[in-house]
């Protein structure tokens, strides 16, 4: 597991029922409580294992407008104005600091790439510069290659994913929300064909509304009651070092690794795009769907084949009894091993550019399952064939930044709000009703 997660203290009796019931405890969920309770919605938060213990507390923690899908741009415009001002409204320290991204690369493709999305992005009032070789070389001071070009995102920024998510649920409960974590949902109450409550290990929760942000979970959620969610799961590796005099001064992207300051000295790294699959039934049942972006990314996977995603976790076929243990309780928190090649890779890549660095340590390193939709843009979106239910999913590697926009959005919908964005890019229909679905643009 990564750095070690805040701590979350529990509330003391389940309740009967709530207005909201919140699945999974990662920063969609934690982001919803807050809005919820901060309007003073009577509402229950429930995770299997610990709040912000998988992907939440496992991602890189940037926070960015830059080089998102066009879709996403409404939804990151409010999450950055929100991550400002959460820290004071809160009264939790979240980690979010407004530092700025810099990309660099040697690659003329990359820069033309960066220019078309500065072209689009400034309908939405979106600042980003279009960095020459001089102006790369001065925004990354004591790096060692003679960069083409790059670009940089004043309006941007990054915030801790071992304190958010915690930090939000806490201030949350300080609201009135309830938590309760080691209990899992086994699945839900349905009268009259829309959801009339949840299905815990520790009894039933009565309820209209569901939230349901279990990351790589949901599609498995799903599939029990018989909504078809097409999720792909791939693994991803980070690692965080020991404190150090610092040489990279604010997040810092290029196709050989990506880094980001934490508030301690130390950084957090990883290497852009690299991965591993190690499939299951669900990763069988929708390869169709996701061949085009296997396909464009195959040179950059590594294919484990193995047993045991048929077996037990999130791949696994989907059915169980609800008066008997299910597969989240079988797994609290998926805690998948980091790759030490991808690991190795990325600190010699981070060393080689910025000598000043030589000597650093790893401190510890983790791999995370990060859930991708086909189109890679999440689902935040009512399904129609069970009213009350309410998707927040498939974040595609990049829902950490979009966090606090998709928390306000879940509970928009949750409680027939005027949804703060509109809703029809994350619509849940578009996978079954026959829509072109777009390939996924910039990541």
């Amino acid at each position: 597991m990564p750095t070690l997660i805040q701590y979350v203290q529990d509330s003391l009796y389940l309740p009967d029922s709530a207005d909201v019931v919140i699945l999974g405890g990662g920063i969609a969920g934690a982001a919803a409580c807050w809005e919820l309770a901060r309007q003073g919605i009577n509402v229950v938060l429930l995770e299997k294992g610990l709040v912000g213990a998988e992907q939440s507390s496992r991602n890189w923690g940037w926070c960015r407008q830059q080089n998102r899908d066009q879709r996403e741009l409404p939804l990151i415009i409010h999450a950055l104005q929100r991550w400002q001002e959460l820290n004071e409204e809160t009264g939790e320290e979240l980690g979010f600091r407004k530092t700025g991204l810099v990309y660099a690369t040697c690659n003329e493709q990359d820069i033309a790439a960066w220019d078309r999305w500065n072209n689009m992005a400034k309908s939405y009032d979106i600042r980003s510069n279009i960095l020459n070789a001089e102006q790369a070389k001065f925004m990354t001071p004591g790096s060692t290659t003679q960069w083409k070009g790059g670009v940089h995102s004043p309006d941007d920024g990054h915030a801790e994913p071992s304190m958010a998510a915690p930090g939000l649920v806490r201030a949350a409960v300080r609201k009135g929300a309830q938590v309760f974590q080691q209990c899992a949902v086994r699945g839900l109450d349905i009268s009259a064909g829309r959801v009339s409550g949840v299905i815990t290990e520790r009894g039933i929760i009565k309820t209209s509304r569901v939230i349901c942000a279990a990351g790589a979970w949901t599609s498995l959620f799903c599939r029990r009651h018989g909504i078809d969610l097409p999720l792909g799961n791939v693994i991803g590796t980070a690692f965080r070092t020991r404190p150090i005099k610092q040489a990279i001064a604010l997040p810092f992207y290029t196709d050989r690794f990506a880094v980001r300051p934490q508030l301690d000295g130390g950084y957090t790294v990883s290497v852009s795009g690299r991965g591993r699959l190690e499939a299951g039934f669900q990763g069988l049942k929708y390869s169709g769907q996701f061949y085009s972006t296997f396909k464009a990314r195959r040179k950059n996977l590594t294919i484990v084949p193995s047993l045991i995603p048929f077996i037990r976790g999130p791949e696994t076929l989907g059915y169980w009894s609800f008066d008997s243990i299910s597969p989240f309780e079988k797994m609290r928190i998926l805690d998948p091993a980091a790759d030490q090649k991808i690991v190795q890779e990325g600190l010699a890549a981070m060393v080689n550019e910025f000598p000043e660095l030589e000597g650093i340590q790893v401190a510890q390193s983790w791999g995370g399952m990060i859930d991708s939709t086909p189109d890679a843009i999440p689902v935040i979106s009512e399904v129609n064939k069970l009213p009350g239910l309410i998707l927040s999913a498939g974040y595609s590697g990049h829902g950490f930044g979009i966090g606090p926009g998709a928390g306000r959005l879940a509970a928009d919908l949750a409680m027939n709000s005027t949804p703060i964005v509109d809703p029809t890019p994350y619509r849940y229909s578009r996978f079954i009703d026959g829509s072109n679905l777009d390939a996924p643009g910039m990541m």
